[in-house]
């Protein structure tokens, strides 16, 4: 499975969790915001889809609105790598946001 195999309620549910972990250690970096609107770009979202991730970056999405058990099955490696890509796009990786990637894989198995 690719990004560009996502159809366009999975698109935004990435972009949803990725938004998600963006906030695990409680702020948002101005290199995870750029990764979350390269990804926005990249998966073609129009511009109400765009706002409402640029929402999610200055507000987290509700926590039970990024419930693991919505990801698809053979969608799961395409978030994990999304995940692991915003957590890293700073250039450091905290704890916080190490576990809670941790935590969704153990979710996904």
């Amino acid at each position: 499975m690719r990004l560009s195999e996502l159809d366009r309620a999975d698109r935004l549910r990435l972009l949803k969790f990725v938004c998600a972990f963006a906030w695990a250690d409680l702020e948002v970096h101005p290199e995870e915001r750029a990764f979350a609107m390269r990804l926005v770009r990249r998966l073609g979202l129009d511009e109400a889809e765009e706002r409402q991730v640029a929402g999610w970056l200055e507000v987290p999405p509700p926590p039970e609105s990024v419930d693991p058990t919505d990801i698809p099955p053979d969608h799961r490696k395409v978030f994990l790598a999304a995940i692991d890509g915003v957590i890293a796009a700073d250039g450091e990786v905290q704890p916080e946001e190490r576990e809670s990637l941790r935590v969704l894989e153990q979710l996904l198995r």
